[in-house]
Formats: structure tokens, C-alpha cells, sequence
């Protein structure tokens, strides 16, 4: 079988006093050596999270014997994951947006909790909620399909990350900026 555990380093929390990760991860250890011949684990995550995992625990580090890393999207990339993202709800990008949304996704992965295609999932979220706004408080009357199936270049440029970039606070997330 194949047991997959995505962000694994939250198995192991040693700052929180009633944190059970430790004994979960014995647990793994010993169904990873008894069934050696019959079971994949696959952990996932951040590499510098994982780093920090694998030095918590040197049994870990010996049992798993391969590590990949895999590198970020390239901007080019994420565009087309974008646009993709998009399409798959029924929106396009105008010209001017797709040119704002290459802008943005430049300057987002050098800030803070960049997460790949989740960021610009999130991203679209966003400008399709900018979106219904805008086209909500400035209708005066029935909106035609086009218009309402189309991201406009405001609805991207608005975000934070044009503004100083991302700074996220005390209970917040990156779905919260």
C-alpha cells in the first residue's frame, strides 16, 4: 500500500506541550519497519519544514531513503495555470488583466507564505469576488454574459501585493489578503 502524508512536519509539534506527534511518529516508525516489503510512505511538504522534521527525528531521516525536491512553478507556468484555473469556472482573463496578473504572480512568490498554484488559486478567488462586487455596485441594468464570465485588470490590481506587499498579521491567512 502507499500512505501518503501531505505538510508531515505537523505531525511533530514540540513547542505545544500536548503535542502526541512524537508518539504518532514511533507509531509510523514501527508500521514502516514491519511492513518494509509491502508499504510506501511518501511525506510532503516544505523543504525547510522537512528539514527541521527529518533533524527532530534521525530514524526518520535513515528510513526514508529518498528525497525529492521539486522545484517551484516558473512564472510562465503559473500564468497557464492561471488562465487554466480559470477557464475551468468559466472566466477569462481581458488582455490587460492577464498582463496584471503576470505582474502580480512576479511579485507575490518573493512574499511571504507563497504556496505555487494554491497562491494563484487563491489569487483568482479573490478577483472573482472583486469582481462581483464591481460589477454588483456599478450595474445599472441586466449584465450580458461576456462581462460577467471576464476578470478585469482591477480586479487583480486592488491586492496587496501591489501595496507594499503581503504582511500578514496575528490570525491571519494568505486567503485573508
Amino acid at each position: 500500500g502507499v500512505l501518503f502524508i501531505d505538510e508531515a512536519y505537523y505531525l511533530y509539534r514540540p513547542d505545544n506541550e500536548r503535542d502526541y506527534g512524537q508518539e504518532a511518529i514511533e507509531i509510523l516508525l514501527q508500521v514502516m519497519e514491519n511492513n518494509r516489503d509491502d508499504l510506501v510512505v511518501i511525506l510532503a511538504g516544505y523543504a525547510d519544514r522537512m528539514d527541521r522534521f527529518f533533524q527532530s527525528n534521525p530514524g526518520f531521516r535513515s528510513r526514508i531513503a529518498h528525497h525529492i525536491d521539486f522545484p517551484d512553478y516558473s512564472d510562465g507556468e503559473l500564468e497557464q495555470i492561471a488562465e487554466a484555473m480559470l477557464g475551468d469556472q468559466g472566466y477569462v482573463f481581458s488582455p490587460e488583466a492577464a498582463q496584471v496578473m503576470a505582474r502580480y504572480i512576479a511579485l507575490r512568490r518573493d512574499q511571504p507564505h507563497f504556496a505555487n498554484a494554491r497562491s494563484i488559486r487563491n489569487a483568482l478567488d479573490r478577483a472573482r469576488l472583486r469582481q462581483a462586487n464591481r460589477l454588483f455596485t456599478r450595474s445599472e441594468g441586466p449584465i450580458d454574459a461576456q462581462t460577467l464570465s471576464r476578470i478585469e485588470a482591477e480586479d487583480i490590481s486592488v491586492s496587496r501585493v501591489f501595496s507594499g506587499g503581503l504582511k500578514i498579521g496575528a490570525g491571519e491567512t494568505e486567503n485573508d489578503v
